[in-house]
């Protein structure tokens, strides 16, 4: 019996992932929904799988999934630039359209499994937990944010589980497009500071590098949205390592995985506000998902950098 699941802003970085890690499913039929405004076809060359340019919350995909036609979904579209500050088109985006899906999936009975973000804690004290510190200090992280309270509010009555991931900085193959599209340098400090190397520049950071993320390898960002199909019940949790590293300790590995020492040119920092340290609780993960973290930051830049010395610029699946 084949199994029929959507995958929504499947051509963007974390959707394509999930998109070629579902294809690879026994059974598994895939359906990719995107309106390209971030997403790219390349990183579905690949991906064995449905393509429908449209937006998430079209009304004859909403009828879709009301009528059931779908097993579960992965919500993965939005407006992912942290930087672009039109309140109204980042609600209307980000979060109007996830409470359309969710009503529509009611219908149904159908399963939602959604893309929230670290952006909800803003610049909380770390570590970061779920129901304490959530005070964004943009509109992307307020949008994701209101996309949580909106599950909430239907986790009681909705027919399936609906389960939301906060991601914090997600690496690894299938966002080199990030950097290609004019203006939108959204992709991780991994790819960036790789291709200042590869470019033969010094690595840039902000002074003087101490600056803590919880970086998160997209193999444990595939790994948690698949557990996520099997989750007994609603609810939100973190996505992320568990363990914060410096903006320096990116240039050191990456400086061992290509093999040269590397002088880091230090500059001011230019945003207003700025996260300085992200850390991911994640309690909550393995009492809901069962899930916990498998790569380290030294192995995850290791295999991320040697695909892309190779050349390979899809999702990980495809490598």
């Amino acid at each position: 019996m084949t199994e029929r699941i959507l995958v929504t802003g499947g051509a963007g970085y974390i959707g394509s992932n999930i998109a070629a890690a579902l294809t690879g499913r026994p059974g598994t039929d895939v359906v990719v929904v995107d309106d390209f405004s971030s997403g790219d076809w390349r990183n579905l060359i690949h991906v064995d799988c449905e393509v429908r340019a449209m937006d998430c919350d079209a009304p004859e995909l909403l009828d879709e999934i009301a009528a059931g036609a779908f097993s579960a979904i992965f919500h993965e579209a939005a407006i992912t630039d942290t930087t672009i500050m039109d309140q109204r088109l980042m609600v209307e985006v980000n979060t109007n359209a996830f409470a359309n899906i969710l009503a529509a999936s009611d219908c149904s009975g159908t399963r939602v499994v959604y893309a929230s973000s670290a952006g909800t804690y803003g610049n909380s004290p770390a570590p970061n937990r779920i129901g304490f510190g959530e005070e964004p200090e943009n509109i992307y992280g307020f949008s994701k944010l209101a996309m949580d309270r909106i599950a909430y509010r239907w986790h009681d009555k909705h027919a399936a589980p609906i389960i939301g991931l906060r991601y914090f900085n997600v690496y690894g193959p299938g966002e080199t497009h990030k950097n290609e599209k004019a203006g939108n340098k959204t992709a991780s400090m991994m790819l960036q500071l790789y291709e200042q190397v590869k470019a033969g520049k010094r690595p840039r950071l902000f002074k003087h590098g101490e600056q803590k993320r919880d970086f998160v390898y997209i193999r444990d960002v595939i790994g948690a949205n698949l557990a996520a199909l099997d989750a007994p019940r609603s609810g939100v949790c973190n996505v992320g390592s568990g363990k914060a590293r410096t903006f320096n300790d990116i240039v050191t590995t990456l400086g061992a995985c290509l093999e040269r020492d590397l002088d880091i040119e230090y500059f001011d920092n230019p945003f207003a506000f700025y996260q300085v340290h992200t850390e991911a609780d994640i309690t909550d993960s393995l009492a809901l998902l069962g899930w916990r973290p498998e790569w380290t930051l030294e192995r995850g830049m290791g295999e991320y950098i040697e695909l892309l010395e190779q050349g390979h610029r899809g999702p990980v699946g495809t490598a």
